[in-house]
């Protein structure tokens, strides 16, 4: 048996596509070894030192080491509870150290335990599927398409009390696409409407393969069927200034006024202004 220092070889990623320049390793290549066997008539063990030398320094604290940080059974049920209570991964850890004050479990440690619970949950179904069930299980609408017949494309849904608040203030809506802000890298477009008293409510989400026209002509497609009455679509639709976007909202509501959001004109207004002033005073 042959024992190294944690920080012995080199890191290697067990999935190329999925490597990220800016993440670190604790692996530098230490080589410090330790050779074991078992003695002959199986009384013991021989320990021989093949090398006593670390190239690195120790470790002040033992915060972030996986062993010192590992997660107890009891604090495994407790991060489950809570996770199912919607509570953040910060108020998670919060509570570990005030029930454990020397605990060295750090919020990564967390959101590993985190994921591993929702993983048992989800059972041998993938993620997409267990989407699914969910969708149908609380009677959301949604539609999606297919691609090569086994992979979703594109994906819309909303909640049934969503239909009835798009029906009832259908006056002004706000579309939007979030980027990279999910583990897929896919751009969620959102429909936030208006009520009259100026509160908003999310109208329908939908994730796309891509940005380009197709896909996102289909995803207001889909978000005008969940209008009942033709006569009453959106008046004034209000974006950013996603050309594509724009393109697809004429296609699809060519009857509603398209106007851009002002804060992204106030936004290229400042950068415009920026820009002049520099080259003056250059």
């Amino acid at each position: 048996m042959l024992i190294g220092c944690e920080r012995s070889g080199e890191y290697r990623c067990r999935k190329k596509e999925f490597v990220r320049k800016e993440t670190e390793t604790r692996k530098c290549g230490c080589p410090f070894k330790l050779r074991g066997k078992p003695v002959v008539g199986g009384q013991g063990w021989m320990v021989k030192l093949m090398c006593d030398i670390h190239n690195h320094e120790l470790a002040k604290s033992l915060v972030g080491h996986p062993c010192a940080g590992q997660l107890t059974k009891a604090e495994k049920t407790l991060i489950a509870d809570m996770t199912k209570s919607m509570v953040k991964p910060k108020n998670i850890l919060l509570t570990l150290k005030e029930h454990n004050a020397n605990s060295c479990t750090t919020i990564k440690q967390i959101y590993n335990a985190r994921s591993a619970y929702r993983c048992s949950i989800r059972g041998s179904d993938t993620e997409m599927q267990h989407l699914m069930k969910f969708l149908e299980r609380d009677q959301y609408i949604h539609w999606h398409r297919l691609k090569d017949e086994d992979v979703i494309r594109d994906i819309f849904w909303c909640h049934p009390d969503a239909v009835k608040l798009v029906n009832a203030c259908n006056l002004v809506f706000l579309i939007d696409s979030t980027y990279k802000t999910n583990r897929y890298r896919l751009s969620l477009l959102d429909f936030v409407g208006v009520t009259p008293t100026r509160m908003t409510f999310f109208a329908g989400f939908a994730y796309m393969e891509g940005e380009r026209l197709n896909n996102v002509v289909w995803a207001l497609e889909q978000f005008r069927f969940i209008f009942l009455r033709r006569d009453a679509l959106p008046g004034v639709i209000v974006i950013g200034r996603d050309l594509t976007l724009m393109n697809a909202v004429k296609t699809v509501f060519p009857e509603c006024t398209n106007l851009l959001c002002s804060f992204h004109i106030n936004k290229n207004v400042k950068a415009k202004c920026k820009s002049l002033i520099g080259q003056k005073s250059a």
